[in-house]
């Protein structure tokens, strides 16, 4: 990927950002973020952060920097993406956080306690050598910690420091993984887990059968994956392409989309394919400068573009939630590489009544690679102790063409049973739906219906309790209680929403005599544990 030109990443100095309120963070972050600092307690001095896609490892990697400026100490922050460096400032300024760069377009601060530095550019300068920084934070770490430039500061200009490595995806191709170099882990909850919580958007996924998939026959591996001259030739034909674009008509038409491709110029025959059926599309890759990719996640966002096809660029440093529709069409033997294509899908975008995330998979990567609802836990794997992964094995519905787990008996579908009939296999892209996604798409209803019921309770100055009372009647059992954060005002609220929020509970508790503890206990429920201390202290 080329450098950024200084006129698409003007200096922070120049283009100043407004001021925000420090995102709150979720329960399970505030646990990772301790349990982190537990193992630096015990000596530890590198440790990796998993985290899979959406779990928040921006908000994560934000505080934790967050937290070593309060302690006086100085951390510098590698990114292998030249886009990454305004993602990661963006990020630092909602902690409030003065930032340096070392990156060709953006003005150098030496004295700033942060660095966000990108590889390519500290290939080209010197002075972070000699930058005592008590803190290395690997953004990324299954790709930078292994890097030149990465490896050359654990072992030799910065050995003494503390080294982060963060990462949705600890495992890599070849045999060096990141347990060679990251002495143990800390991790965020499984994406199941996530999904279960509310945090992460069900799935849908759709494969096919064994006569429509990719002929990878004569395909080479090369460095682990698939040669991707020989995937160019197996994946973009016109008749795969049509086919996708007539698939997609059949699941899931308008549904904003990416598509994941070989090269430019799959991904262009994929885009003019889809424009030739009277659907929007468009391309971003490598070449594209970055201002112009920001409007085209913008337009895809706002609907005024409805797929966008990419090669090598959305796997990483995309962050747009609606997106509702991920093709796959390359395929690849890299399970990183394949969960994050699929992480794209998992975010939760309730203002624009996304309710799940869809997989067409060409590329039958989901059979080769499995689901991320398949990971039970996490591990840190090394040369010597691998990770060791089981695909769960699948089938195919003969009455609906739902594709199944192999232990499902019978199709939540059409009811059809199994005993000892053949598998049938047909031409169209089937679903794979198991008795999981069941559980979380019934479960997301009961979340939604929680979260939306504790607005209308507050809009008409209700008691909260309500809320679980209606709760309660509708599905005879009590809503979870992290179901409650952020359920009103998100995120990210204001101080505004804070006092109005406290003011609520202070008439609610006048009116039913309700205790100062009672008010504070609520009002944690809604905004994170240590949130009151800025309002009730007034």
């Amino acid at each position: 990927m080329p450098l950024d030109r200084s006129s698409e990443a003007p200096s922070p100095q120049l283009s100043p950002q407004p001021v925000v309120q420090p995102p709150t963070l979720r329960p399970y972050q505030n646990q990772l973020i301790k349990e982190l600092y537990i193992k630096l307690g015990q000596g530890y001095r590198r440790v990796a952060i998993i985290a899979g896609t959406g779990a928040g490892k921006t908000v994560i990697g934000g505080k934790i920097c967050a937290d070593t400026v309060a302690r006086g100490l100085r951390l510098m922050f590698l990114v292998h993406l030249d886009v990454l460096v305004g993602q990661t400032y963006q990020k630092m300024q909602t902690f409030g956080l003065r930032c340096g760069f070392i990156k060709a377009g953006w003005r150098e601060d030496p004295d700033a306690p942060i660095q966000i530095a990108s590889i390519q550019t500290m290939e080209k300068r010197s002075w972070w050598r000699s930058w005592k920084a008590n803190v290395v934070f690997f953004d990324e770490g299954h790709t930078t910690v292994f890097s030149q430039i990465g490896q050359e500061i654990i072992y030799r200009t910065h050995p003494k420091a503390v080294h982060l490595a963060m990462t949705a995806t600890p495992y890599r191709l070849g045999r060096e993984q990141l347990g060679d170099h990251m002495q143990t882990f800390v991790a965020s909850p499984v994406p199941a887990e996530l999904q279960r919580m509310g945090y992460l958007a069900p799935m849908q996924y759709y494969g096919v059968s064994p006569e429509s998939q990719i002929n990878l026959e004569g395909v080479r591996t090369v460095a682990g994956d698939y040669d991707e001259r020989d995937l160019k030739n197996a994946c973009d034909r016109p008749e795969l392409v049509r086919r996708i674009v007539e698939e997609w008509h059949r699941l899931t038409p308008g549904k904003r989309t990416i598509a994941f491709c070989v090269d430019v110029e799959h991904a262009r025959h994929v885009a003019e394919a889809f424009r030739a059926s009277g659907v929007t599309a468009a391309v971003v890759d490598g070449s594209t400068p970055i201002k112009e990719r920001q409007t085209l996640y913008s337009d895809l966002g706002a609907g005024r573009l409805t797929v966008l096809t990419s090669c090598n660029v959305i796997s990483i440093g995309f962050d747009e939630p609606s997106v509702e529709v991920g093709l796959l069409l390359r395929p690849t033997q890299s399970r990183a590489l394949h969960y994050q294509q699929i992480g794209r899908l998992l975010r939760i975008s309730p203002a624009t009544g996304k309710t799940m995330g869809i997989i067409l998979d060409q590329a039958n990567n989901l059979k080769r690679l499995g689901f991320p609802e398949d990971i039970q836990s996490y591990s840190l794997p090394s040369s010597r102790e691998p990770a060791v992964h089981e695909v769960q094995p699948t089938k195919q519905c003969p009455d609906c063409n739902r594709l199944l787990w192999g232990f499902v008996m019978t199709c939540p579908g059409c009811g059809y049973r199994w005993e000892m009939q053949s598998q049938v296999c047909t031409e169209e892209l089937v679903e794979v739906y198991s008795e999981e996604l069941l559980r979380q798409i019934e479960r997301r209803k009961r979340y939604e219906f929680y979260r939306a019921q504790r607005q209308k309770t507050f809009r008409e100055g209700a008691a909260p309790d309500w809320t679980k009372h209606v709760f309660y009647k509708q599905f005879g059992c009590l809503p979870e209680p992290a179901w409650s954060l952020g359920s009103i005002f998100g995120d990210m609220p204001s101080l505004e929403d804070k006092y109005a929020y406290r003011d609520y509970l202070l008439n609610v508790a006048q009116r039913h005599g309700k205790p100062i503890a009672w008010i504070i206990e609520e009002f944690q429920q809604e905004f994170g544990f240590d949130s009151f201390h800025e309002v009730f202290s007034a």
